[in-house]
C-alpha cells in the first residue's frame, strides 16, 4: 500500500481578501486581517478568475474555508490508500464531465442539431453553476436545480421546449451518477406541457394562402418558387425543413405507376418516408426546381451554409403570405397538419396516416390528431346512438 495524493497542478492556489465597509480605516489593504469586514476567497481555474464570498468577517473562519475549497478540488481532504499499481483519480469538473457527456452522446449517433442544443444548455448549466462557486457534479444540488430551471422561461417560450430541455438536462445527470461523479441524481419535478391545438386549414383558408402569395411577394420566381414549397408541404405533409432541404433526387418517377413521389427521410426521426404526389403538384415543383440555383435541390438556393439558416428564411415568406392571408397566427407547420386530417377525414387509418408523416411511434400520431380519425368518431356516435330510446329519437 502506498499514499496517494491528488497532483499540485489540479488544485488552484485561493487566495483570501478583504472587500472593505465604507469608513473602515484599514480600506486601502485588501489582505488586512483584523478589521470586520467580509472576507473573500479568489483563485483561478480552467482559464477563469473566480471570487466567492466566504461568509464570515474572520480571517480564521476564512483560512479553513478555504483549506475545505481546496479539499474539494483535491478530491477529497486527505490522502487516499491505494494499491500501488493503482493510477490517480482525479474528480472531474462538470466542464469536463459536460465535455465527456457530449462525446458519449456522439458515438451514440446524435445528429449534429441536438449535439448543438446539448452543448448550448449544458453550457449555460456550467456558467450558472460556476458563478456560484461550485465547480464538481457532486457539488450540484436540487437548490441550484430549480434555480436554473426559473430562467428557462426567458429563454424557450414553448412548455414542450423546455420540458424538453429538462430531459437533456436529467440525461447529463443521469451519466453524472453512473460515473460516479455524483453519488445521487437531483429530481427536478415534470414540467406540464401546454400542446398546442391542431389547426389545419380549411380549404378557403388554403386558397387565400395561395392567393395572397402573389400580391405579397412582386418577384414573379419568388413567388413561384413559395407556392411551389406551400403545395408540396399541403400534400406530402413533410415539416419545413425536410421540404426546404429537398433533394432533387428524392423527387422520383414511379414508372409503373406514372406518378411522382417524395422519397426522403426525416431529418428530426430519420425515419424514411415515401408519398405520393398529385400531378399538377409534382409538376408544379419539377418547374420550381429549374429556379433553383443549386443543382442538388429545389428550395435551398446557398452551396453553403446551414439548413436552420435556409428555414428561416422561408419561415420569414411564410409569416408573411398567412399575415396577407388574413390568417391570424399562422405557422407552416399547419400546411403537415392539414395533409395529416385530410386523409383522417377520408377514413385512412391512423397507423397508415403514422407511417406518411414518419412519426417513429403512433403515439405521436395519436396525441396530435386523435380527434380527427373519422372512422373513430363513426363507431363512438354509433355505440352512443345505439343508446338512444325509440322515445327519444322520434
Amino acid at each position: 500500500m502506498i499514499t496517494q495524493t491528488v497532483p499540485f497542478y489540479t488544485i488552484p492556489s485561493i487566495a483570501i481578501f478583504v472587500r472593505h465597509r465604507e469608513g473602515c480605516p484599514r480600506k486601502g489593504d485588501e489582505f488586512y486581517r483584523n478589521c470586520r469586514c467580509p472576507k473573500h476567497h479568489r483563485w483561478s481555474y480552467g482559464g477563469k478568475q473566480f471570487r466567492r464570498s466566504a461568509k464570515t468577517a474572520s480571517w480564521i473562519v476564512a483560512e479553513e474555508k478555504r483549506r475545505q475549497l481546496e479539499a474539494q478540488f483535491a478530491g477529497s481532504a486527505a490522502s487516499i490508500p491505494v494499491q500501488a499499481a493503482a493510477k490517480p483519480e482525479v474528480r472531474p469538473s462538470i466542464e469536463r464531465a459536460v465535455e465527456l457527456f457530449l462525446s458519449d452522446k456522439l458515438t451514440q449517433g446524435l445528429d449534429p442539431t441536438a449535439h448543438k442544443k446539448h452543448k448550448r444548455e449544458l453550457g449555460r448549466l456550467v456558467d450558472f453553476v460556476s458563478r456560484r462557486g461550485k465547480f464538481f457534479p457532486q457539488e450540484i444540488g436540487l437548490t441550484d436545480l430549480t434555480e436554473f430551471r426559473a430562467g428557462w422561461a426567458s429563454l424557450y417560450a414553448s412548455s414542450l421546449t423546455r420540458s424538453k430541455v429538462q430531459e437533456r438536462l436529467r440525461g447529463f445527470l443521469r451519466y453524472c451518477f453512473n460515473s460516479r461523479m455524483m453519488d445521487h441524481t437531483p429530481q427536478l419535478s415534470p414540467i406540464k406541457v401546454l400542446e398546442p391545438p391542431t389547426l389545419p386549414l380549411t380549404e378557403e383558408q388554403y386558397a387565400k394562402l395561395l392567393d395572397a402569395i402573389s400580391t405579397e411577394f412582386r418577384s414573379p420566381d419568388r413567388a413561384k418558387r413559395l407556392r411551389g414549397l406551400i403545395r408540396l408541404m399541403r400534400h406530402s405533409g413533410l415539416a419545413i425543413q425536410d421540404a426546404v432541404t429537398l433533394q432533387r433526387t428524392e423527387i422520383v418517377k414511379d414508372k409503373r405507376k406514372g406518378i411522382y413521389r417524395v422519397v426522403t427521410s426525416r431529418q428530426k426521426t430519420g425515419v424514411h418516408v415515401s408519398v405520393p404526389l398529385p400531378p399538377e403538384v409534382a409538376k408544379e415543383v419539377l418547374d420550381v426546381a429549374g429556379l433553383c440555383e443549386h443543382k442538388n435541390y429545389v428550395f435551398w438556393n446557398r452551396k453553403d451554409g446551414k439548413p436552420k439558416a435556409a428555414v428561416d428564411v422561408w419561415e420569414r415568406a411564410f409569416r408573411r403570405v398567412f399575415r396577407a392571408a388574413g390568417i391570424a397566427g399562422g405557422h407552416s407547420h399547419q400546411l403537415r397538419d392539414t395533409f395529416a386530417v385530410s386523409l383522417l377525414q377520408k377514413g385512412i387509418p391512423l397507423e397508415e396516416v403514422s407511417k406518411l408523416l414518419g412519426h417513429t411511434s403512433i403515439k405521436t400520431t395519436e396525441k396530435s390528431y386523435a380527434p380527427w380519425v373519422a372512422a373513430r368518431q363513426e363507431r363512438l356516435d354509433g355505440l352512443v346512438i345505439g343508446t338512444f330510446g325509440q322515445g327519444l329519437m322520434k
